[in-house]
């Protein structure tokens, strides 16, 4: 393998940090963004192959933020977006991050001249926001109902992958452009924090879900979205959008493999199933009781089974998912790990 410059935007996220391990594992080098490279990032600085990563300081909002990152480099992957389902202020805190953000690092690809390719994390936030069974997702199919009030994390992913492929039309870069949309990422963690799809994980675990509901999602391990990054920059035919997501799992299935798995006796998983008519109409009717944002996902996808097509990112990137079980497993694990999900002794047997 030839070795490249990579840049990485939002160095310490999830899918980013992994990204970068895979990146520096390959024997590429690597310069991460962050907000501050003054806050704590040992963790970061730990990874094997560290001596080839440097970090920078770039602000999404900030015309101009990324030149000195992208400068010299030949692939910029760009996963900085903000995640969260309820904010105050939907237009300030998740559209216009993520739309000027993604802007701001496509100008500086382009302002360097180096740039070979753009690999966006994008999302199925942008494909749909209220999956149909009757409808298998593909590449092709584009989100077109989200607003500012119905799924607005939903509207910035779709509104920044848009604004990225008009960008591709209207200034005509020396790049290409490669958009990997993954599904529900979950798996370990680099760093210290939980990202939001393993924290639905933890809240099954701690008693946050009564019961089980009528939630299904289509989950990928975060090591292969990050590994689907590389092949996206390492494959020149490579074009267009990429499905990234590996199978559709219920909740109910979720809760039976971690009790199989040791997680039944002194956690607290839902018993009861709610995933019924009734229970969908209780959970929906309950929706507005929620923080907004979470209310909005609930009435798009209570009872409602995501299908999909990944055969387009098997087959022009060669990528093969792990095991889903293993994946779940290998979560919670790494929950334990950093402590957010507590240790429980099995009890003593009575003499």
């Amino acid at each position: 393998m030839v070795e490249q410059t990579a840049m990485v935007t939002g160095a310490t996220g999830f899918v980013a940090a992994q990204l970068i391990r895979e990146l520096l594992h390959q024997g590429n080098r690597v310069r991460g963004s962050v907000r501050s490279t003054l806050k704590e990032l040992d963790w970061l600085r730990a990874l094997r192959g560290a001596e080839r990563l440097a970090l920078f300081d770039a602000d999404l909002s900030k015309d101009g933020s990324f030149d000195a990152a992208c400068e010299g480099v030949s692939c910029v992957m760009h996963t900085a977006s903000p995640y969260i389902l309820t904010v105050k202020d939907p237009q300030k805190d998740l559209v216009d991050p993520a739309v000027q953000g993604t802007l701001n690092v496509l100008r500086a690809a382009k302002k360097s001249k180096t740039v070979k390719r753009v690999v966006l994390t994008s999302s199925m936030a942008a494909i749909t926001d209220e999956p149909d069974r009757r409808i298998k997702l593909t590449e092709e199919h584009w989100n077109t109902r989200s607003s500012l009030k119905r799924n607005p994390y939903y509207l910035s992913k779709t509104l920044a992958e848009r604004a990225a492929w008009e960008f591709m039309q209207n200034e005509k870069p020396g790049f290409s452009l490669v958009v990997i949309n993954p599904f529900m990422v979950i798996g370990p963690s680099l760093g210290p924090t939980i990202n939001t799809s393993n924290q639905i994980l933890l809240d099954m675990l701690t008693g946050k879900y009564p019961a089980i509901m009528d939630l299904a999602w289509g989950m990928v391990d975060v090591r292969d979205v990050a590994l689907a990054h590389v092949l996206a920059m390492m494959t020149p035919r490579a074009k267009g959008r990429y499905i990234c997501a590996n199978t559709t799992i219920h909740m109910r299935d979720v809760v039976k493999l971690l009790r199989d798995n040791g997680y039944g006796e002194g956690y607290k998983l839902p018993k009861h199933s709610l995933a019924n008519p009734f229970g969908n109409a209780l959970a929906k009717a309950m929706s507005f009781f929620q923080p907004s944002g979470v209310g909005s996902y609930l009435r798009t996808h209570v009872g409602r089974l995501p299908v999909f097509d990944n055969g387009k990112i098997k087959r022009e990137l060669g990528l093969t998912f792990r095991p889903l079980d293993k994946s779940i497993l290998d979560a919670v694990a790494d929950l334990k790990k950093w402590g957010h999900l507590p240790s429980v002794e099995p009890k003593a047997s009575p003499s």
